[in-house]
């Protein structure tokens, strides 16, 4: 652990929570951190004429991006709570940040289901990090949370994140439309299960800090 931060872990368990796959360090951003993340997500992500996301976020100008961006990752922190809860981790890859993983659960307790979404800075593309770490998140759900379900989403033309999805085994399960720039667009959704996930051999992955926090999940 980084010097400094043990206080910061003891107020908020979630700063010590740390998943590791065979390349990849996944953990909660600090503020320093979150400014760094904010940089590489104006880095660029996508092409300016192609929309990945269901909210155009990345489509605000300067500073509203800026302002945000901030907000939102202080609002999923401040509104934290054992029934509803979003957990964005940043992901560092040979030591660097390189983008985000996040995964969500509403009323996790009663439902045992996430919801995963992600984003990498285009200079960290085609490295297969973005397979690596969904898996890595969905690990820690089946082994450690102990979900039931998971679900993903991505537009039909979203190739790469298509591609994530069906190599790791996920189900289609249905379609869903958003409009993320007033046009209409068709998400395709898919589901994986316990049973599915462990039906095949899974990278590993380590996890530590997660009995501080176990309570943070309502465990």
């Amino acid at each position: 652990m980084a010097e400094g931060t043990q206080g910061l872990v003891d107020a908020w368990p979630l700063f010590g929570l740390v998943v590791r796959s065979e390349r990849l360090e996944l953990r909660l951003p600090r503020e320093d951190e979150l400014v760094e993340l904010l940089e590489l997500a104006k880095s660029g992500i996508h092409d300016t004429d192609y929309m990945p996301f269901g909210f155009a976020w990345t489509d605000q100008a300067s500073p509203q991006l800026e302002h945000s961006f901030m907000q939102y990752h202080w609002r999923i922190r401040s509104a934290w709570s054992a029934d509803e809860w979003v957990l964005d981790f940043g992901v560092w890859f040979e030591g660097r940040l390189v983008g985000s993983q996040g995964m969500r659960g509403e009323k996790f307790a009663v439902f045992k289901s996430i919801g995963t979404g992600s984003w990498l800075a285009r200079r960290n593309q085609g490295l297969k990090i973005g397979r690596e770490m969904r898996s890595a998140v969905l690990s820690f759900a089946f082994d450690h949370l102990g979900a039931e379900q998971a679900t993903s989403a991505a537009f039909m033309d979203n190739a790469p994140s298509v591609g994530v999805s069906r190599s790791l085994g996920y189900a289609d399960n249905g379609f869903q439309w958003m409009a993320p720039r007033g046009v209409p667009r068709q998400e395709q959704r898919f589901l994986m299960t316990r049973e599915m996930w462990h039906s095949r051999e899974r990278p590993p992955i380590t996890v530590e800090g997660f009995d501080a926090c176990r309570a943070m999940f309502g465990l």
